[in-house]
């Protein structure tokens, strides 16, 4: 009989504290797995890259127009929002100009360009935004063709360089920039007779891969 007395209390007393417990329970919160930590892109490294632009000359007639194509090397580094860095590139090109008169035929074309411009900019995240200057250089040949017969000279004229472009990041290790550039580049001499200078509005556009993933993980 007393063990029965003793059941009956201990059930008692467990359905008295039942309803506390479960509704303890149903008060915390469920487990929810944290999410993976955010991503920031940090522009620090080397980077390759191509691309493809047009030449238009500043002034003269004709002008001197066309496009051009070639590669980029270069590195950034970053400090908080501001991104610095070194930019070398080379292009072939065809970008020229001719005239006539009297049965003679004068034509300017520039085969090859390039420049080595240092980069400023403020980035935000993966968009970069960017002013650039520094050395530029091109190789023109000069022709001339009379009663069917053709001289030519060629030489190398260098000068200076300065412009703007935004760059951004469309993949962990890929960006795509555009930019313009205006190049102004000294005179020489053809055929001893001094030439002018030659100056050049840039647009281009390219593709850049960076080396080693500009991502930092942010917690």
């Amino acid at each position: 009989m007393r063990n029965v007395l003793l059941a009956s209390a201990g059930m008692f007393a467990l359905s008295a504290f039942a309803p506390a417990m479960a509704a303890d329970m149903a008060a915390r919160a469920p487990y929810v797995k944290a999410p993976p930590p955010a991503a920031i892109y940090n522009w620090t490294g080397f980077y390759i890259g191509g691309f493809g632009g047009y030449a238009s000359e500043d002034s003269g007639n004709p002008k001197m127009e066309g496009g051009f194509g070639g590669g980029t090397i270069g590195y950034n580094w970053q400090a908080g929002n501001i991104v610095y860095g070194l930019e070398v590139d080379a292009a072939g090109g065809d970008i020229d100009a001719s005239a006539s008169a009297l049965g003679i035929t004068a034509r300017s074309k520039i085969d090859s360009l390039g420049t080595v411009r240092g980069r400023l900019g403020f980035a935000v995240d993966k968009v970069l935004f960017y002013g650039t200057g520094g050395y530029a250089w091109a190789n023109n040949e000069l022709s001339v063709t009379a009663l069917g017969v053709t001289a030519s000279q060629s030489n190398f004229h260098s000068g200076w360089t300065v412009g703007a472009g935004i760059e951004a990041f469309i993949a962990p290790q890929w960006s795509i920039k555009g930019e313009y550039l205006y190049r102004s580049l000294g005179g020489e001499t053809y055929f001893g007779i001094p030439s002018g200078d030659i100056n050049l509005h840039t647009v281009q556009f390219g593709v850049n891969y960076h080396f080693g993933g500009p991502i930092v993980a942010k917690y």
